[in-house]
C-alpha cells in the first residue's frame, strides 16, 4: 500500500479522505420518480357517507419499475452510451440523490465497460449468471478520488458472466459493495489503478477461473464460492465455503479459511421468465460450499412480480404497510424514501426487496423497519439513512423478548446497510437490533459517518451500531464503525461471527468522552457478561483517532472468560499511531506499537 507521511495530515480530517488528496464530492440530482399512492374509493352516498373514512382500494400488485430502472437486451442501442451517462452522473455523487439499477436481459453483450459510480447496481436477469455474458468488463476503480478506493461504497454487481478485455477484471471497492453470483471467466482484481488504498470488501456465490488479486486491500470476506487462486493479504482475509480458497495460516499470511459456512441463504432476486418478472428465493443450505448455480437450475422457489406492490419515491409508509398487510411483498425501486412511521413487517415470509440502494430515511424519530417474531422474512437490497431527530433504533428484527424458533426458516437481512450522517445531520441511539432467534445478517455495513455533512462527535450521536439479544443469531461480513460507544453488543446465547471489520469512531474529543467506567474505551465488539456460548472468527478492529491521538483504547474485544465463548484470528492496529490499543481481547494481546500500522494478533482465544 502507498501512503502519505501521517505527520503532514491536517488532524480534523477523517482516515478514508487523508489517504488520497481530497475530492469534491458532487451532488447529482437526477429525475425523481413518479409518486405511487394508494387509489382510495370515491363513492359516496350523500354528505354522511362522504364525511366517513372511506377504505381504502386494495393496492395493485406488479406494475412498472420506474425510470431509474434501465433495462437492456442486447440488442438495445446505445448501450455504452447510456451506461457512461450514467457513471458520469454517479461517479463522486458520494451523497448525492441519484439512485440507479441497470438490468441485462438474458443473452451476449459485446465490447461494454459498465463503470459503477455510488448508488449503481448492476444485474444480470437470468436465473444463472451464465445466462447474461457481457463480453467486456463491470469496473470499478478510484480516479475520482485521485487513486484512493476506500470511498468506493454504495455499488454492486450481481448475476451476470464477465469474459475481461484484457483478461482481469477490476472491482475496488470499499464497504457496502457486494459482488453477488458471480462468474468471473478470467481473473479479479480488487485493487485500484496504482495500488493505492483500499478497504473492502465482499463476495459470494460467485465463481472466478482466475486469480483474485487484493493487492492492498485491507480485509475482505468470501463466502460460498470458487476461485482459482488467491494471490496475498495485507490484515484480514476471511474464507468460508470456498473452493480453491488458501490453507488457514492466520497471522502470516492473515488467511482466515473455514471449509464450509455453517447456515447460508443466498439474497433474493429479480430474473425474467419469459417476458415476466419474477422474484427468486433461493433455499437455505446447512454445510455450505461453492456457489449455488453450478449445476443447473437453482434450488429454491419464486414469485411472480404480480405479488410485490412495486414502490416508487414519494410513496407514503401508510402505504407501503397497506400493501403488506394485503399480503404483497415490496419490491422498492431505486430513490429515497422518508417514513414517518414505521414499515411493519408482520407476515412470515415476506420479502422486502430494494433496487439501486433503494433508501429509506425515518423522519421524526421512527423506526424504519420493525420485523414481528416470525419465520422466513426477507430484508435484501436498501439503505437506511438516518434522518436528523434520533431514532432509538432504525432497524429491528423481532420485537424485545422474542423467542420463537426460526431454526427450519430463518430470517435473512442481506446487502441492507445503515447510515448515520454523511448525506446531512442524522442521529440514532441503535442502528439496528436483533431481537429474532437464528436471524442471519449476510453482508451489512453499518456506518456512523466519519466524512461528508453532518458529521461532529455529537452532531451525528450513535451510540451502538449492532446490538444482538436474540439466541442463535449468525453474521457472515459484519462491518461495523464508528460508534460513540459499543460498535456491536451481542448478548444472546450461541452467536456466531464469520468475518468483522471495525472501526473506532475518530472523532473523540479527547480520553474522558470514551471511557467507558473503569475501561479505557469501548471495546469495537462486546459480548455480553451473561453469554455462554459464543464463537468469532477473523475479527478486526482499527483505531484512528486523529482528533486526539494520545487516546488510548484498553481493547478492541471484550467477552466473559468461558470456555464456551471462544475467538479465531484476532486483530487490533493503530493506524500510523493515531491512538493505541493496550491490548486485543480482554487484557490478552500486545499492544499496538509507535506509528508503525502493525497488527497486533491472538491467533486464539481463550
Amino acid at each position: 500500500m502507498s501512503a502519505s507521511s501521517p505527520d503532514s495530515r491536517p488532524p480534523s480530517i477523517g482516515r478514508r479522505t487523508l489517504l488520497g488528496a481530497a475530492a469534491v464530492a458532487t451532488p447529482a440530482v437526477l429525475g425523481v420518480a413518479t409518486p405511487a399512492a394508494a387509489a382510495l374509493s370515491s363513492t359516496a352516498a350523500g354528505p354522511a357517507a362522504a364525511s366517513a373514512r372511506k377504505k381504502p382500494r386494495a393496492l395493485p400488485g406488479g406494475g412498472d419499475l420506474g425510470p431509474n430502472v434501465i433495462v437492456f437486451d442486447p440488442s438495445t442501442p446505445g448501450i455504452q452510451a447510456r451506461l457512461d451517462q450514467v457513471f458520469r452522473q454517479q461517479e463522486s455523487a458520494q451523497f448525492g440523490t441519484g439512485r440507479y439499477a441497470l438490468l441485462f436481459k438474458p443473452g451476449t453483450y459485446n465490447g461494454l465497460n459498465a463503470q459503477l459510480g455510488f448508488y449503481t447496481s448492476i444485474a444480470g436477469l437470468g436465473l444463472s449468471p451464465d445466462d447474461t455474458t457481457i463480453n467486456g468488463d463491470v469496473t470499478v476503480d478510484a480516479g475520482w478520488f485521485n487513486g484512493n478506493a476506500t470511498q468506493n461504497f454504495w455499488r454492486s454487481a450481481e448475476n451476470l458472466a464477465l469474459v475481461p478485455v484484457n483478461g482481469t477484471n477490476r472491482w475496488a471497492v470499499a464497504q457496502a459493495a457486494p459482488f453477488r453470483r458471480m462468474h468471473v471467466r478470467g481473473g479479479l482484481n480488487l485493487s485500484p489503478t496504482g495500488y493505492g488504498w483500499a478497504s473492502g470488501g465482499y463476495i459470494a456465490d460467485s465463481r472466478i477461473d482466475g486469480q483474485v488479486g487484493p493487492y492492498s486491500q485491507q480485509q475482505w470476506y468470501t463466502r460460498d464460492s470458487a476461485i482459482g487462486s488467491w494471490l496475498n493479504g495485507v490484515w484480514n482475509m476471511v474464507f468460508s465455503g470456498v473452493e480453491g480458497a488458501p490453507a488457514q495460516s492466520f497471522p502470516n499470511p492473515p488467511y482466515t479459511t473455514l471449509g464450509n459456512t455453517p447456515i447460508s441463504r443466498e439474497k433474493p432476486f429479480l430474473y425474467l421468465q419469459g417476458n415476466d418478472y419474477r422474484v427468486f428465493l433461493p433455499e437455505k443450505r446447512t454445510n455450505a460450499r461453492g456457489v449455488t448455480w453450478g449445476n443447473g437450475t437453482p434450488r429454491g422457489t419464486s414469485l411472480p412480480l404480480s405479488q410485490f406492490y412495486v414502490a416508487r419515491p414519494g410513496v407514503s409508509a401508510a402505504t407501503l404497510n397497506q400493501a403488506l398487510a394485503e399480503g404483497l411483498h415490496l419490491l422498492l425501486t431505486p430513490g429515497i424514501y422518508h417514513l414517518d412511521r414505521p414499515i411493519q413487517v408482520n407476515r412470515a415470509g415476506t420479502v422486502v426487496l430494494g433496487l439501486g440502494y433503494a433508501t429509506l430515511i425515518p423522519d421524526g424519530g421512527v423506526t424504519a423497519v420493525q420485523v414481528a417474531d416470525v419465520d422466513g422474512v426477507r430484508l435484501a437490497g436498501f439503505l437506511v439513512d438516518a434522518g436528523p431527530v434520533n431514532s432509538a433504533t432504525l432497524l429491528e428484527i423481532g420485537p424485545r423478548g422474542a423467542s420463537r424458533d426460526h431454526s427450519a426458516n430463518p430470517t435473512t437481512v442481506q446487502d441492507v446497510f445503515v447510515r448515520i450522517g454523511g448525506a446531512g445531520a442524522g442521529k440514532a441511539t441503535t442502528s439496528m437490533v436483533i431481537n429474532s432467534r437464528h436471524t442471519i445478517v449476510d453482508h451489512t455495513w453499518v456506518w456512523r459517518a466519519d466524512h461528508g455533512e453532518g458529521v461532529g462527535w455529537e452532531t451525528n450521536r450513535a451510540d451502538y451500531g449492532v446490538v444482538v439479544n436474540g439466541d442463535d443469531v449468525l453474521a457472515t461480513g459484519l462491518f461495523v464503525e464508528h460508534f460513540n460507544k459499543y460498535d456491536v453488543q451481542w448478548n444472546g446465547q450461541r452467536g456466531r461471527t464469520i468475518f468483522f471489520q471495525n472501526e473506532k469512531a475518530y472523532d473523540a474529543p479527547n480520553q474522558a468522552a470514551i471511557q467507558n467506567g473503569s475501561i479505557k474505551g469501548y471495546a469495537a465488539y462486546k459480548v455480553g457478561d451473561g453469554v455462554t456460548t459464543h464463537e468469532g472468527w477473523g475479527l478486526g478492529s482499527y483505531c484512528y483517532y486523529n482528533v486526539n491521538p494520545s487516546i488510548v483504547q484498553h481493547h478492541g474485544f471484550a467477552a466473559p472468560v468461558r470456555s464456551g465463548v471462544r475467538f479465531h484470528n484476532l486483530l487490533v492496529v493503530s493506524l500510523g499511531g493515531q491512538g493505541q490499543y493496550e491490548c486485543v481481547i480482554n487484557d490478552t494481546g500486545s499492544p499496538t506499537s509507535g506509528t508503525s500500522t502493525v497488527p497486533s494478533t491472538v491467533v486464539s482465544y481463550p
